[in-house]
């Protein structure tokens, strides 16, 4: 398993007439600790876009569990369970204090620039096959 924990603090602009944590927003925070854990992995997304690499979302959800509201100290946890090829599965969960409040996954394909589905470039492949065997 390859993780990664990322901080997020809940904006005002991010809440809804309710004072509650507007839905989408979970995705955004999403993307945010998919990107951490690509850098983690040595394998950032800009550097795989240079590379002529994309990423495109295939499919995502979330299940809410609790509200998250205005100026909460948030963990946003992800995770790839299983060893990536072509297609990654992503998971998340959403963290006030030790309270789960969401639990979500995104799927995804690297494609080249064209949209045509490749293989992973070595270095990611590599860097994902050490720590699943760690």
């Amino acid at each position: 398993m390859i993780s990664a924990d990322v901080d997020i603090r809940v904006r005002y602009q991010e809440t809804d007439q309710m004072g509650v944590v507007y839905h989408a927003n979970y995705f955004t925070w999403f993307e945010v600790a998919r990107i951490e854990l690509l850098d983690r992995m040595d394998c950032s997304y800009k550097a795989l876009e240079k590379e002529g690499f994309l990423l495109p979302v295939l499919e995502c959800n979330a299940k809410f569990l609790r509200p998250a509201k205005f100026d909460d100290r948030l963990v946003v946890r992800v995770s790839i369970n299983e060893p990536p090829s072509a297609r990654i599965k992503i998971s998340y969960e959403v963290f006030r204090c030790d309270n789960l409040l969401c639990r979500g996954s995104s799927a995804h394909a690297f494609t080249d620039n064209f949209g045509k589905i490749v293989r992973p470039p070595s270095n990611f492949l590599e860097s994902a096959r050490q720590k699943f065997v760690h």
